[in-house]
């Protein structure tokens, strides 16, 4: 059995070797009352900045659990490709999967972008409860997929205002079913490219021509009409299988 691994917002570092913190309360509850962790149980914490801690459940109660810091290593499991995922907002929770895997998949970051045919995204407190909600799912990954560096899922945007302020010298990619070239005719992306998927409805025409124009390339992702979300980590795992981690 694996150990279990749990994020922790804590200012600590590899100097506070020895030291004895309190899990967060969600945290504490996972381990304590789903996982039935007990007192001498090993178990492995990060705080998302890089390396994670070797450490010991020392003490507990109903609904707080203490940790030693008994080792620290630095360890990484990023990808040395940066790509950044541009997710057009699909409906129901759709979002949920695409942040949850495209973690596991190494991204270094998601950009929620509004689009014509995607899900609207609310702009009072439901929308800052969702964006929060989806970097919850982000640190939920890490804590599965063993990254100690926690990507970041930034604020909602529109797709144009994205643009507009994005690097014209970095690396894009557009899914597009009726590109003419695949994503394998793409020259290998250093050291970061940007991937730009459509919600259910795919992305409107003149959104693709504005993409194209600010230097996103075009490419199909096979003969059929994929899902929004087995588009992306389609082209998540094809951006790897080319140029990144599966080679």
């Amino acid at each position: 059995m694996s150990v279990p691994r749990f994020h922790v917002a804590a200012d600590i570092g590899a100097g506070d070797v020895g030291r004895e913190i309190g899990l967060p309360d969600a945290a504490a509850h996972h381990a304590l009352r789903v996982l039935r962790l007990a007192t001498g149980d090993a178990l492995t914490v990060f705080t998302g900045a890089g390396g994670e801690f070797a450490a010991t459940l020392v003490r507990a109660d109903k609904r707080d659990a203490w940790v030693r810091l008994d080792a620290f290593s630095a360890v990484e499991r990023e990808s040395a490709l940066a790509v950044t995922l541009v997710q057009g907002i699909p409906a129901n929770d759709s979002m949920d999967f695409v942040v949850r895997r495209a973690v596991e998949l190494g991204v270094a970051a998601v950009q929620p972008v509004v689009v014509a045919r995607g899900a609207r995204f609310p702009s009072d407190e439901r929308g800052r409860k969702r964006l929060a909600h989806w970097r919850q799912i982000a640190v939920a990954a890490c804590e599965q997929c063993g990254r100690n560096r926690v990507p970041a899922v930034h604020d909602v945007a529109d797709l144009d205002a994205w643009i507009a302020v994005r690097a014209t010298a970095r690396p894009g990619i557009v899914l597009d079913p009726a590109a003419s070239v695949g994503i394998g005719a793409m020259p290998a992306p250093a050291p970061s490219i940007d991937v730009l998927v459509g919600p259910e409805g795919g992305f409107a025409s003149d959104e693709l021509t504005r993409a194209t124009r600010a230097g996103f390339t075009p490419v199909r992702m096979g003969p059929r009409i994929l899902r929004t979300e087995t588009a992306s980590l389609a082209a998540l795992a094809a951006i790897h299988a080319l140029w990144g981690d599966f080679r």
